[in-house]
């Protein structure tokens, strides 16, 4: 399958989830830069009404909303299923996705990360110290639910990842940069080696804030997966070279 566009903001933690799913499963795809004063602009209303990322962009189809993305790639697209296939384990990585879009995003992540990170470094504001101290107890509720769900499991829903940890990922990986880090991770310290675990993905590796950016510099190319690079590296690697004079 060809033809897939993500139209988002680098940084976007919903746009990071989108390219992490890509990656995972060894799509090429491209980066659609969405400027950020740009989202209520007409150009970019035709793509989602309510001017918001990630959006998919498949051929003639066109995706808005950060979970159907990602459950309609990984329905669609080759590669590792990233649905559990037990109906369990894939209720609770349904239940653990709504936990990230409202509860640890609506109140916590919208507040922490903008004020320490994406605020001061995209906008030059001061951060609301009153503000993150008004999200932090909700914090510590999600942190500690979170920190229950996952338990002494490497990947939410089991052994293999799924898609509530692509969702997930961006989120803390953008609390871990913050102060408030030391105190929403106190006593789960399975979250913080969740989260290490995580980042040694070439998936997560592949779509940092830095290597987005880059991409959204040269959007009208192609973007082939780390992991469809490594795998095609490697199948080089496999076939002998010809012989001089053979």
């Amino acid at each position: 399958m060809s033809g897939i566009i993500i139209h988002s903001i680098p940084g976007s933690p919903f746009g990071r989830a989108a390219l992490l799913t890509l990656e995972e499963k060894g799509a090429s795809y491209r980066f659609g830069m969405v400027a950020p004063g740009t989202l209520r602009e007409q150009q970019h209303l035709a793509r989602h009404p309510f001017g918001r990322v990630p959006v998919l962009q498949h051929d003639d189809f066109q995706l808005y909303e950060a979970q159907a993305i990602l459950r309609y790639v990984d329905r669609a697209l080759p590669g590792p299923a990233l649905t559990p296939a037990q109906p369990r384990a894939a209720a609770r990585m349904d239940q653990l996705m709504n936990i990230n879009d409202w509860y640890l995003f609506q109140g916590v992540a919208n507040v922490i990360a903008f004020q320490r990170v994406v605020g001061p470094r995209l906008l030059g504001l001061i951060p609301d110290e009153a503000a993150i101290a008004a999200a932090m107890p909700k914090g510590c509720a999600v942190f500690e639910e979170l920190s229950h769900l996952l338990a002494d499991q490497p990947y939410f829903t089991g052994d293999s990842i799924s898609l509530a940890d692509l969702l997930l990922a961006p989120q803390l990986d953008f609390l871990c940069d913050t102060p408030e880090w030391t105190v929403l991770a106190d006593g789960r310290e399975n979250l913080p080696t969740w989260l290490d675990r995580m980042k040694q993905r070439s998936s997560m590796q592949a779509t940092t804030w830095e290597r987005v950016a880059a991409m959204a510099q040269g959007s009208r190319n192609s973007h082939v997966s780390a992991r469809r690079e490594r795998d095609s590296n490697g199948l080089a690697a496999s076939i002998p070279a010809p012989q001089a004079g053979r």
